[in-house]
């Protein structure tokens, strides 16, 4: 086996599985809370990259260094879309939610096609550059070949928001509301918490989360276009299905699961199937453990 070339797919599945796991956990988040499937959240991604093209465009005309720009163009993007979520639970998917489950995910699917016409007029149907804004590090040389910088911040930027995430969900007042209000709503509503209010800080975090994705796999890649949205959401809610749809930390592993399967089948057998591989291993989940890696299986009491 050509164990350099092993280590260059895995690296390379990390990095893939990261930017899944950032926008899976958006997904489950949502789904945990409200049993909605958000097919707008991939928009949410990317308006995050386009945002931040803007705010690189910008700050590199005015002479900021690459890193600084980054840094705002992210920070610009998680806050813009942090906007644009709650705005769409409001608009979208507050006023549903006591119609059956066919309506909210029809809405849905309206705001995912709201928003890719909405940049189509607003900036362009073409492929646009997006600037490398992640320099070059030094300790990162020997390895370069095979793991980038800009794999390196991808994959440690995406573990520390997942790690905090994981502490605001376990250890904050607002996170055991939404536990409490993922395990039963109208019981937690009855015990005094805020459950429009948990609803709300939900979409924000998820779509701070893809925001964030966003920028940093269009400086990666340094190409954005509306359309990357829609095949990085559904990816990214197969990871979410994967790891076991409502489980925070089913979201991450199912991410890093698909981008590692992803990669390596891309390696071994073919580039082209890419796609196909990704969505046949939905498929045989749905089949056989269609409860995902840690989801459990709900019981319906009659």
């Amino acid at each position: 086996m050509d164990w350099q070339y092993f280590l260059e797919l895995f690296l390379g599945g990390l990095t893939r599985g990261s930017i899944y796991a950032l926008i899976a956990i958006g997904y489950t988040m949502v789904y945990g809370i409200i049993e909605l499937i958000n097919f707008a959240h991939g928009e949410v991604y990317m308006l995050g990259a386009f945002v931040g093209l803007i705010i690189a465009s910008v700050l590199g005309i005015m002479g900021f260094p690459a890193p600084a720009i980054l840094v705002i163009a992210a920070v610009v993007a998680i806050i813009y879309c942090a906007g644009y979520g709650y705005s769409m639970e409001k608009i979208a998917y507050k006023p549903l939610r006591g119609a059956g489950r066919l309506s909210p995910l029809i809405s849905a699917i309206g705001m995912s096609l709201f928003l890719q016409n909405y940049i189509i007029l607003a900036q362009t149907s073409d492929f646009l550059p997006f600037p490398r804004l992640i320099p070059d590090f030094d300790f990162i040389e020997p390895i370069a070949h095979v793991f980038g910088s800009s794999d390196f911040v991808i994959v440690v930027t995406s573990a520390f928001s997942m790690a905090g995430l994981t502490a605001f969900i376990k250890y904050t007042k607002m996170g055991k509301a939404m536990r409490a209000t993922a395990q039963n709503r109208k019981m937690a509503m009855l015990l005094g918490v805020d459950a429009d209010k948990v609803i709300s800080i939900t979409f924000i975090l998820g779509s701070s989360l893809a925001a964030l994705g966003g920028v940093l796999i269009a400086s990666h890649v340094g190409m954005v276009n509306f359309a990357i949205g829609f095949l990085a959401g559904i990816k990214a809610f197969t990871a979410a299905v994967l790891g076991g749809i409502g489980s925070i930390p089913g979201a991450m592993l199912g991410g890093l699961f698909l981008g590692l399967s992803e990669s390596f089948a891309t390696g071994y057998i073919s580039s082209d199937y890419e796609d196909v591989f990704a969505f046949t291993l939905l498929v045989v989940f749905l089949i056989f453990r269609p409860s995902g890696i840690m989801g459990k299986a709900k019981v319906e009491k009659v």
